[in-house]
This record gives structure tokens, sequence and C-alpha cells, in this order.
């Protein structure tokens, strides 16, 4: 089974983390994609770049400690992080998806969009979601 988890480090991408490394040790075959995504271009600083990088060994060295099968991802591929994490499902193949989610009011959802929501809506398997 593979699992995918939109990570950012937040206190509720910790949570997705968390819920996806419970349901892969029910699994000895799983593997938990650990994924990161970035708009790129010349928006994204090199603090943001090495934070990111932080973040993503953090969750990665977690779910070794958990003797769990990850790869950390960090995408730049210059979409929006909901269309990156959908794209990177399809092609990866899958299964299920875990993310946080992060109140937001609703002028900044106008403004920029719901990650979650664009996920939801599009991915191509299950979605699963944490505050």
């Amino acid at each position: 089974m593979k699992l995918m988890v939109g990570y950012n480090g937040s206190p509720a991408s910790q949570r997705a983390l968390s819920l996806a490394c419970n349901q892969a040790k029910a699994d000895p075959n799983a593997l938990i994609y650990v994924v990161a995504s970035m708009e790129g271009g010349a928006t994204e600083t090199l603090q943001d770049i090495q934070s990111a990088e932080e973040k993503l060994k953090w969750a990665k060295e977690l779910l070794c400690k958990e003797q769990v099968a990850c790869e950390a991802v960090q995408l730049a591929r210059g979409l929006a992080p909901g269309e990156d994490l959908v794209k990177f499902a399809e092609e990866n193949g899958v299964d299920h998806i875990f993310l946080g989610v992060e109140k937001k009011s609703r002028t900044r959802k106008i403004l920029l969009g719901s990650t979650a929501q664009f996920v939801i809506l599009r991915g191509p398997c299950p979605v699963t979601t944490t505050k």
C-alpha cells in the first residue's frame, strides 16, 4: 500500500503523518511518501528551501524510528501545492492521502485557495484530513 502525506511541518501535518504511520504499521508492505510542495521560481528563498528540507528530514527520521518504509520528496514544479500533490499521487499510484488542515479566514481562502479542498475534490484516492 502506498500512502502519501502532504507535509509542511505544521502541527496539523504532523498529526497527518502520525495517522499515516499508524496505518502503515498494519501493512508490512506499506510505503509512505512524505511530500512537501513549493511552487518554485523566484519567490522561493534559500531559507525557505532549507527549512522545507529540514522538516522533511525530521519526518523521515521519525518514520524510520517507527520502522516504516518512507521516502521524503520535495517538489518545486511550478504548480500550486494542491495540484502538485494530486499529480504526485497520480504519478506514483498512491492508495491513500493524508493532509493536515489549517483554518483560514474566508478572505485568505478566496485569495490563496485551499490546498486540502483541491486535494479532496481532485485526488485519485481516499483522502483523510486532520486538524
